[in-house]
């Protein structure tokens, strides 16, 4: 693993290190509505034993999982060690004894061991090499288990675009939108570096993803939904 993952994008470890409760959730915009996406998706697999988060920021679905199933081991993942350090704090100071942190960087990942489910969400963005990035966490899923997966599409990296193309109209909306910030974050999404799409996914990994709303109710925000489509595949 590499000791500067940030160079590509933005440093997370210093974002975590000052970010208000605004910036946390400005990170993760859709976090929320994907905790309850995949309780529908456990509900209709089963419980898993063991849950990777990769990615995990701030713990959100990390935490969510293992406090809505106690008897599974959660381990969420990430980049950052501010982070890191801030959710174990959080887990100790909780009482959440089934879930713990640890640090991994896509996309080498290879935690020595596998999970019956393995989430990435809002995550291979920042990663310059997302067809490596995706073998990984295949294959840290037993086999049985599920991948899931949140991706920004072609479609994403137009809408990111119109956003650059307009940042005055978007800084009405936001007054905080900083276009410069903005185009470093997502520099591999606007040189196409990390966009994907289904046969992307499916060449990479020999198996076609599949919709996550034949399980759930896709959520009002139908154009995120699209842009950053939400997908599983089998094992």
């Amino acid at each position: 693993m590499t000791d500067t993952p940030f160079g590509q994008t933005i440093d997370w470890n210093r974002f975590w290190e000052t970010a208000d409760a605004d910036d946390r959730a400005g990170a993760t915009p859709s976090t929320h509505h994907l905790t309850d996406l995949l309780e529908d998706f456990i509900a209709a697999k089963g419980v898993p034993d063991s849950v990777a988060d990769v990615g995990c920021g701030p713990g959100e679905v990390a935490f969510t999982v293992a406090k809505r199933h106690p008897e599974t081991s959660v381990v969420g993942y990430d980049a950052a060690d501010s982070i890191l350090a801030a959710n174990r704090d959080r887990a100790c100071s909780n009482g959440v004894e089934n879930v713990c942190f640890e640090r991994a960087v896509l996309p080498e990942f290879d935690p020595g061991r596998q999970f019956d489910l393995v989430c990435c969400y809002a995550t291979l963005c920042y990663v310059d090499d997302t067809e490596r990035a995706l073998r990984a966490l295949y294959d840290a899923v037993t086999p049985g288990g599920h991948l899931v997966l949140g991706y920004i599409t072609e479609a994403g990296r137009d809408h990111y675009d119109g956003r650059l193309a307009d940042s005055d109209a978007w800084r009405e909306h936001d007054p905080d939108f900083d276009p410069h910030g903005f185009a470093r974050r997502f520099r591999l999404v606007f040189e196409g570096e990390s966009t994907l799409s289904e046969s992307a996914i499916e060449d990479a990994l020999g198996t076609p993803p599949r919709q996550f709303w034949e399980f759930t109710e896709k959520p009002e925000e139908r154009w995120a939904w699209d842009h950053v489509p939400l997908v599983w595949l089998p094992k």
